[in-house]
């Protein structure tokens, strides 16, 4: 394999690990916590059928693309829910530093 390839797959193996992150919100039905793998690809999901629904102008493919990726910082950071008291300043830094290392993985192009 090339550097680039391996870097690529390196960064999806990584990305697996938000299937073992569980969420403080339980699924529809109330029989488990939802991970947050499932918790981006339903968003994205939502994002996806209800595009129609969204102001003209809005780039339903960045959307799709931040909804798919803004949770891999938990993977280091864990889950923070918004109606958690938590210490935002920490919080931020955590997930920078995820991002870094997460991010870090990939090709410098596609990082960025």
């Amino acid at each position: 394999m090339t550097a680039r390839l391996d870097q690529q797959i390196a960064f999806l193996n990584e990305a697996d690990k938000l299937k073992s992150i569980d969420r403080a919100t339980v699924l529809a039905d109330r029989s488990r916590p939802e991970n947050s793998a499932e918790h981006s690809w339903h968003l994205t999901l939502y994002a996806l059928v209800l595009s129609d629904q969204a102001k003209s102008g809005v780039d339903i493919a960045r959307v799709i693309k931040m909804l798919i990726l803004h949770d891999l910082v938990e993977i280091d950071a864990g889950d923070n829910p918004i109606f958690d008291d938590v210490d935002v300043a920490a919080m931020v830094a955590a997930e920078q530093v995820a991002a870094d290392r997460i991010f870090g993985l990939l090709p410098n192009d596609l990082r960025d």
